[in-house]
């Protein structure tokens, strides 16, 4: 135990709202002293117990590794609340570790962040967390203070990844051209399991789309106006998609200015062709799962049950209107051959009824004559009577134009010719007509 060496503190200046001298309150005493045991931790203490072993207590090396170590832990400490735990970090494989910083176009930036599960679902702030957690371990200056000098190759992807995955336009361009995520597309003939199928590929196009929210597959129970509205967008797909990452050539690097322009042309040229294949197989995916929709069948067979109704309810109105028009037609038709039969009897009848007249008039013309014009019993009539009684069986003919009611006429005067009083009938009869 060393001595207890006396030593002196200079107090600050009492603030202004501090209480006059002699005022000052105690509250308490001073606690008297006590002993404590120490015990000597923490990583200098470890790393220099360490040094002592190996007899080499001079060496600062070990010193600078400690302070390394614990200003990680300390770093640590202050992003404790990353999402990422340690037991969530991905194992980072020998082949990862060995990338090659100038070949940072062949690298998967994922993967180097430690983001190899997340992809594009990545927020920035996934990235940023991941980004601190491996700068925390792969720092060149922890690799020296480990020994490893002149390791700094892997930090330099990582700080390549941050780059790109921080910057929106790079990371559109690398997550176009992702070899982790596939673009395979199903074949067209997946029915049996369509949804399950097709649904996860969509959603994986969909994170190309400029237009969001992007309308979901769906299932057997979505309405049909939204399952038109899911093809609509799809065939109208506008997507972001771009190709730059893939362009052989640097052209912002060295070379004359023919080489740059030439270079310029030739990779706008593949991206045209690579855009113009990705629409084609974004369209072809469209046409296959609109090919075996189950949906879209039902729709189908819906409309042509709708169409055959249309079409037997415009079929039936036409048979309908044929048979109305027929059964008029037959009507019109055999009520003119009632009406022509009607005639037909009514002129048999008018033939008839003039025949009996006809016949009536001879009969009461010959009754004239055989009650010899009504001239007196026994005496012969005179052409004077003859005229008279002529005229007035004209008048009595042209005034009865019914046989019967001539043969009614007939039949009275023949009675009252047989009562000896046949011209006084006569004349009564024509006195009424």
């Amino acid at each position: 135990m060393t001595a207890d060496a006396p030593f002196e503190i200079t107090l600050c200046a009492a603030p202004a709202t501090a209480p006059a001298a002699g005022t000052t309150k105690v509250y308490g005493p001073i606690s008297a002293t006590q002993e404590r045991v120490l015990s000597p931790v923490g990583v200098y203490v470890q790393h220099y117990l360490r040094r002592l072993e190996n007899g080499d207590a001079d060496d600062q090396t070990d010193h600078v590794k400690a302070h390394a170590d614990h200003t990680a832990a300390e770093a640590a400490k202050a992003i404790g609340n990353l999402d990422l735990s340690e037991e969530e970090d991905e194992e980072e494989s020998e082949d990862l570790l060995m990338t090659d910083p100038k070949e940072w176009k062949q690298q998967d930036h994922y993967a180097v962040l430690g983001l190899s599960k997340l992809r594009y679902r990545a927020t920035l702030d996934d990235v940023i967390k991941s980004h601190r957690k491996k700068v925390l371990r792969h720092h060149p200056d922890k690799k020296a203070a480990q020994g490893h000098l002149n390791d700094d190759g892997f930090f330099k992807c990582i700080q390549k990844a941050f780059e790109i995955l921080t910057d929106h336009t790079k990371r559109r361009q690398w997550d176009s051209v992702d070899p982790a995520i596939s673009d395979d597309i199903p074949s067209g003939k997946e029915k049996a399991k369509f949804y399950e199928v097709f649904g996860p590929v969509f959603a994986r196009e969909a994170r190309f789309s400029n237009v969001q929210p992007v309308p979901i597959l769906g299932d057997d129970s979505t309405a049909r106006e939204e399952v038109e509205q899911f093809y609509n967008f799809w065939y109208s797909f506008d997507s972001w998609r771009s190709f730059e990452y893939l362009d052989k050539e640097d052209v912002s690097g060295g070379g004359n200015r023919d080489d740059k322009r030439y270079n310029d042309a030739k990779n706008r040229k593949e991206r045209a062709t690579r855009k113009k294949e990705d629409i084609q197989r974004v369209r072809t995916l469209v046409d296959n799962a609109l090919k075996v929709d189950p949906r879209m069948a039902r729709f189908k067979e819906e409309d042509k049950l709708k169409r055959n109704s249309k079409r037997n309810a415009r079929e039936e109105e036409i048979k309908r209107a044929a048979e109305e028009k027929k059964a008029a037609e037959e009507a019109a038709k055999k009520a003119e051959a009632n009406a022509a039969m009607a005639e037909e009897e009514q002129k048999k009848a008018r033939q008839q009824a003039h025949k009996q007249l006809k016949k009536e008039q001879r009969a009461l013309k010959i009754a004239f004559k055989s009650m010899n014009f009504f001239a007196p019993a026994g005496a012969t009539p005179s052409d004077a009577d003859i005229a008279a009684a002529t005229e007035k069986l004209d008048k009595i003919t042209a005034a009865k134009t019914d046989a019967e009611a001539l043969a009614a006429v007939r039949t009275e005067l023949e009675a009252a010719h047989a009562a000896g009083n046949g011209s006084a009938t006569l004349d009564n009869i024509v006195s009424k007509l």
